[in-house]
């Protein structure tokens, strides 16, 4: 197709040759004007006129909205779900930190009613809204996922810090500090001293506890009987060795209740109180021993008699 342009402002006459592909560019163009046309009358009646449309085309309309709103549903109810699940992990999570907590203080030695852990804590406070209100499901599923890191994070620390504290507390009982003797006064201290036997000046290493024959002699901290039986000096002595290159002496016992080997507890009955060995009359000598070299077991003791 030739196109012929006559114009008194051109010295000559100009012509344009349409060929095939501009008349279908030309036709698309006008197809896509007359369907963008349609849309928007449609879109018109829908929005400001629904009741001049078709039953058919109401129906439609019905059917996609009833789609839309059962896949809105199924978003949520999956969303729900999934931060369902969450939450039920977390409280498992809460319940965990809730009984660990517990025996920490018990650990501790804090008072239950110190950290009740039963009790949800008190908030309070003037309301200042936010600038949005409305919090997403995405929001809700991060501030989930945050805190359940969180939650994870805290419960291994404190895991920790139980270790640690029942590792203290497992050192203490290990470590002599228990007077080995509950009804008895101390006769003679940790020093020098005259010797009741040859009135000279002589060390004396340990403390002596004066008490009937017979009274129970208890072990200090716990630990395993490394010695029990008859000494020159000591008469029948019991030695517990606590770790730590820490042991305890226990002499001139009447009897031994332990054997060589044996692991005894802080407070057990180990010997009753005599007067073997060099001893003047029945008593308790008790001694503490660090990497073999005596300590004053007052520094040990902590409710020492006397």
């Amino acid at each position: 197709m030739d196109i012929i342009l006559v114009s008194s402002r051109f010295a000559k006459a100009r012509s344009i040759t349409l060929k095939g592909r501009h008349l279908l560019l030309a036709a698309s163009c006008a197809l896509a004007l007359l369907l963008a046309a349609v849309f928007a009358a449609q879109y018109a009646i829908i929005r400001f006129q629904p009741e001049a449309l078709s039953p058919e085309m109401r129906a439609w309309l019905a059917s996609a909205q009833s789609e839309g709103r059962q896949s809105q549903q199924s978003y949520f109810r999956d969303g729900l779900d999934a931060m369902a699940m969450k939450l039920g992990q977390m409280q498992a999570q809460l319940l965990r930190l809730d009984t660990l907590g517990a025996r920490l203080a018990k650990l501790s030695g804090m008072k239950p009613q110190e950290f009740n852990f039963e009790q949800a804590p008190p908030q309070g406070g003037p309301y200042l809204p936010a600038q949005q209100q409305d919090v997403s499901m995405a929001d809700m599923d991060k501030q989930l996922a945050s805190l359940s890191v969180l939650l994870n994070d805290r419960n291994d620390k404190l895991v920790a810090l139980e270790a640690l504290l029942m590792q203290n507390s497992l050192d203490r009982r290990m470590f002599p500090s228990s007077a080995p003797i509950t009804d008895g006064d101390a006769s003679s201290d940790f020093g020098w001293r005259i010797d009741p036997f040859t009135g000279k000046n002589a060390m004396h290493e340990g403390v002596d506890f004066m008490a009937q024959e017979g009274t129970p002699i208890l072990a200090s901290a716990g630990g395993i009987v490394v010695y029990a039986g008859s000494h020159p000096q000591y008469g029948n002595m019991v030695e517990v060795d606590h770790g730590n290159d820490i042991v305890t002496r226990y002499g001139h016992a009447s009897r031994l209740l332990v054997k060589v080997g044996q692991v005894v507890r802080r407070g057990e009955k180990i010997a009753e109180v005599g007067s073997t060995g060099r001893s003047t009359g029945n008593h308790l000598h008790f001694e503490v021993r660090y990497k073999g070299i005596a300590q004053n077991p007052r520094r040990f003791l902590e409710n020492a008699a006397g």
